[in-house]
């Protein structure tokens, strides 16, 4: 087996121009990070200021203070290449790259399998192999603490959508025992895989409760539009507009979930900063509905103060002081529902996430009980122990983890892939533990990500220096 050691030499200077200007860096690409792997994906780039080559700072760090930034391209929980700043195939968002450069930090960007990987005609990307992956990459990088460049005490996640759920799920389940058989079979490092913080950009996670959260949020809203995504190799999808209504099938379960959810989220027994109870009463309103309308409410303020009309969405109450208040139910209706019922784990096991739970001889399962028990398609259901495993907010719930300590969690307040309720549950139970929390809905944004690149970097550099 070939040992997991970086070698300096390997970083080469170059040169990319960003806006007519030239960065130059130094690259190491196309590195194994583990000694097994069962596809061409499992490689890593690791990219460096110039300057820490030549004994220089930026920005006030050096090669060894600087924080070590690990952004992913998942999305849909497909295969996420690594990525660079000359990328231009698709999926990449080599801006971060060139961004983080610029500002200072050492930036590692691993290849991660996902959903549809196959390799030696085997299909090898269903869960939990995206995580594995990740945690493989961070393993590599703490191994080579001496040889490559960076902090390893400071490794900071970034990701959106799915790649969101990625760096949110590494941030809550370091070093937990249910993932060493995956990472031994790999030939990982055997070295820790926790992190210091987690920037997550609309999180697609907590999905064993996503359908309950989404009908909680939507129920009474009966008309879907959204975009259809047509795939074209190495370039960015095609998005068409579809639209459609509910049956009164999907809108009985609509119901029945909003039921449900309301029973999840009273068991959770959250709290707010006071220590006030978050919780929905029969009807699904109450103080947790509350704390959301505040969230939104402040988002819409900070809008407004920059001289942004609010009044593009309906609900928003508005007086000489400012925004005051926020009515929830008349915000969520003029977003428009985006998902018909359930909005993941779907009857016909036709979702993205129905096939990240298959395997390699069944490619969808079902993943709660809801949909396997009404499900128009009837087929394997996932086993609960594996759905957990790639859930953030059940992995916190183990208490056997190591948690990162700082947390940046951003769901636009336009963004209708997920229910605001799924983002507010992790940065709400993150908050009990007592740990350092940044949650927002920026006004308007739609699911995105990397939209703030100044104040994230902002961010780290409060936690880091």
């Amino acid at each position: 087996m070939k040992p997991l050691i970086f070698n300096p030499q390997w970083l080469q200077r170059q040169t990319v121009m960003v806006n007519g200007q030239p960065l130059a860096y130094a690259a190491a690409t196309g590195i194994s990070y583990v000694q097994n792997p069962v596809a061409p994906i499992q490689r890593l780039n690791v990219f460096v200021p110039n300057a820490y080559l030549d004994g220089q700072t930026v920005n006030g760090y050096d090669a060894t203070s600087a924080p070590i930034f690990m952004p992913n391209t998942v999305g849909g929980y497909l295969p996420g290449p690594a990525d660079a700043p000359d990328k231009t195939s698709w999926p990449t968002n080599g801006k971060a790259i060139i961004a983080a450069l610029k500002h200072g930090y050492v930036v590692v960007a691993a290849g991660l399998r996902g959903r549809t990987t196959v390799s030696d005609g085997r299909e090898v990307g269903h869960a939990p192999a995206f995580i594995v992956d990740m945690k493989a990459a961070i393993r590599y990088v703490r191994h080579n603490a001496q040889r490559l460049p960076g902090n390893v005490e400071r490794i900071v996640t970034n990701g959106t959508s799915a790649g969101g759920a990625t760096s949110a799920l590494v941030g809550a389940s370091g070093n937990a025992n249910g993932f060493a058989p995956y990472l031994t079979a790999l030939g990982a490092a055997d070295e820790r895989d926790d992190v210091f913080a987690v920037s997550a950009y609309c999180p697609i996670h907590n999905l064993q409760h996503a359908d309950m959260a989404y009908e909680w949020q939507f129920n009474g809203v009966n008309d879907w539009h959204r975009y259809a995504m047509s795939p074209i190799a190495g370039q960015r999808p095609h998005f068409t507009p579809i639209a459609g209504e509910l049956t009164a099938r999907q809108q009985r379960a609509s119901t029945a979930l909003k039921a449900a959810f309301i029973d999840y989220l009273n068991g959770l027994q959250l709290t707010d900063a006071t220590g006030r109870p978050l919780t929905l009463d029969a009807a699904g309103h109450g103080s947790f509905e509350r704390a959301l309308a505040e969230l939104i409410r402040q988002s819409a303020q900070t809008a407004a103060s920059a001289g942004t009309d609010v009044h593009k969405y309906a609900g928003i109450t508005t007086e000489a002081a400012g925004v005051t208040g926020v009515d929830f139910a008349a915000y969520v209706r003029s977003l428009t529902r985006m998902k018909a019922v359930p909005a993941f784990d779907s009857f016909d096991l036709d979702s993205a996430e129905n096939n990240l739970f298959g395997d390699e001889t069944v490619s969808a399962k079902h993943f709660t009980a809801f949909a396997q028990a009404h499900g128009a398609v009837r087929g394997p259901q996932a086993a609960a122990p594996l759905v957990a495993l790639i859930d953030p907010v059940s992995q916190l719930q183990t208490d056997r983890t190591t948690v990162a300590k700082h947390w940046r969690i951003r769901h636009g307040a336009a963004d209708r892939d997920t229910s605001f309720a799924i983002p507010f549950i992790l940065a709400t139970s993150l908050q009990q533990r007592g740990l350092d929390v940044d949650l927002a809905f920026p006004w308007d944004v739609p699911h995105s990500g990397d939209y703030d690149l100044g104040d994230l970097f902002e961010w780290i550099d409060a936690r880091c220096r």
